[in-house]
């Protein structure tokens, strides 16, 4: 752990700032030049007019000074002589990328891990939409705020965020929009994820939502949902902790088409609210994995964010019984009774989170309720990021992952495991209901220039595309990998006939660099949604 990551210590109190457990760093930032609040998303200090940025080492806003002697041309952080840095290729685009670059020892600037000029959020872009359209730049600044917050957040629970330049499989995103050859869909496959540009579009995401019938969409909420598809992959499929993940969640041996079929035929089943966090997650434990994933991340990030800004919660009564070491996963773990105290926090904070929005006319912030059954689910996940984040090469804290009999494989091996699952899919291909990078087979749906490869036989089911291998969709249907296009961040767009060419400049930004993506929750498009007095809480 660096020195910018904390861990509180449990207590007694029921206090939201005792409860907190999970590694974190303070959502509350200050310019170190004038004192005043900045935010994650600021460049500059409004009260100073102090250059500031994103620094991933340190995981925290700095402030800028320009470097004496250099005209103007460098900086390094404020009161730290010597300390380079530089300012991301994307400040100046319509991304408004305000994250830095660390210098080297040698006077340059990044690794070999990152590419010349791009930060390392930015070094994750693969594809991004076409400049020329003025509306594109728009929704590509929503789509890279929501994307820091992100990456943000994984660094500060010290996750792996590698790029494609460090890791084959690692990290990668195309932001594709829909052509006149079809639609773009929402997806993973083998670290690479898609997303549609439209979900970027307030209205339209909206009205997706409610044609769903979701009580929450969200951009950040995609991301940290495909993002929990990767970290499957990289954090159990060949480690240790399968066995509890099939324990908890179900076994991922399944097959996935068929059970997506099943669930946009039929619904989730009866009493999925029992036992899920949502309805989709009850399609798979794929799905299930995701979603719970996805809810962890807005619950740790929304809290660390409450008690950063001093927050608390220790006279908010229950308006229900608390979680009880017998909703858990493991209520003898060494950490259990620290869970509990953050997830019981987290419930108190949201009663008061959804009063402060009725006293606004608005929805509900928190439209969700727990069961004692995702609970499980959610300490699980809680424990797997803590034991990666204490210590990656062994990765195994405390029993929380019980070690198999006989010799014990590294958790992060690329060997598979004894009893790994059966091959679900073509090989490197998950998509799930919002599918990986291209575009879809089904309703004539193929990006211009795209091979579609090993995608098999494709099947209309219910308005549903179903290739015969399945893959992780996040949209009702799948889609296959388009081949790789040239990995510079920022300089790869899709045209407007859908296919990816190289773009010649990215001048000229759009929109205000200071806007904020929505956050939340991902929607469960088979819910209905919950009472007006609906508030987190649990079910026996």
């Amino acid at each position: 752990m660096n020195d910018t990551t904390r861990c509180v210590s449990p207590s007694d109190s029921p206090s939201l700032s005792a409860a907190e457990a999970s590694p974190t760093v303070s959502r509350a930032y200050q310019c170190h030049h004038c004192g005043k609040p900045i935010f994650l998303r600021n460049s500059v200090c409004l009260n100073c007019g102090s250059a500031v940025g994103y620094e991933p080492f340190r995981r925290t806003i700095v402030t800028l000074a320009p470097v004496p002697g250099d005209e103007g041309a460098g900086w390094e952080v404020e009161g730290e002589p010597g300390s380079r840095v530089a300012r991301c290729n994307n400040l100046e685009t319509a991304a408004g990328c305000n994250w830095l670059i660390a210098a080297n020892e040698d006077g340059s600037f990044g690794g070999p891990h990152l590419y010349p000029g791009f930060c390392l959020a930015c070094s994750l872009n693969r594809t991004i939409p076409d400049q020329s359209l003025a509306r594109n730049q728009e929704l590509w600044r929503k789509l890279e705020l929501a994307k820091r917050r992100l990456v943000s957040q994984l660094l500060a629970l010290a996750l792996p965020v590698e790029t494609r330049l460090e890791r084959a499989d690692g990290l990668a995103f195309d932001m594709l929009e829909n052509t006149q050859a079809g639609r773009i869909f929402t997806g993973h496959d083998a670290g690479l994820i898609t997303l549609n540009i439209e979900e970027a579009d307030d209205a339209a995401r909206e009205n997706l939502r409610v044609q769903m019938r979701e009580p929450y969409r969200t951009l950040l909420g995609h991301f940290r949902h495909e993002i929990g598809h990767y970290y499957w992959e990289r954090l159990v499929r060949d480690s240790a902790w399968l066995a509890g993940f099939r324990a908890l969640f179900g076994d991922e041996r399944a097959d996935y088409g068929a059970a997506l079929q099943q669930h946009y035929a039929n619904g989730p089943p009866g009493d999925w609210q029992l036992r899920f966090v949502s309805g989709y997650g009850a399609a798979h434990p794929w799905e299930d994995w995701a979603e719970t994933w996805a809810h962890y991340m807005h619950i740790a990030d929304t809290v660390d964010t409450a008690i950063s800004f001093g927050i608390d919660t220790a006279r908010v009564e229950l308006v229900t019984d608390p979680f009880a070491p017998a909703d858990l996963w493991q209520p003898e773990h060494e950490g259990a009774a620290s869970f509990l105290l953050f997830i019981n926090g987290w419930v108190r904070l949201t009663n008061v989170l959804n009063e402060l929005a009725r006293s606004m006319g608005q929805p509900d912030y928190y439209p969700f309720i727990l069961p004692g059954a995702a609970v499980a689910k959610l300490q699980f996940i809680h424990e797997l990021i803590r034991a990666y984040s204490l210590d990656a090469a062994q990765f195994d804290v405390s029993g929380a992952a019980p070690e198999p009999d006989g010799n014990w494989d590294p958790p992060f091996s690329d060997k598979p495991s004894s009893d790994g699952p059966a091959e679900p899919s073509a090989p490197g291909a998950q998509i799930e209901a919002c599918a990986p990078a291209a575009s879809l087979v089904g309703q004539g749906v193929v990006a211009a220039g795209a091979n579609i490869a090993g995608a098999g036989d494709v099947t209309q089911i219910d308005n549903v595309a179903q290739p015969a291998n399945p893959v992780h969709l996040d949209d009702p249907t799948h889609a296959e990998d388009a081949p790789p296009v040239a990995r510079q961040p920022g300089n790869v767009m899709q045209n407007q006939d859908g296919a990816r060419q190289q773009s010649a400049s990215l001048s000229d930004p759009l929109g205000d660099p200071l806007g904020d993506p929505l956050s939340g929750p991902l929607g469960d498009p088979t819910r209905e949604p919950q009472a007006a007095d609906a508030a987190a809480t649990r079910i026996a």
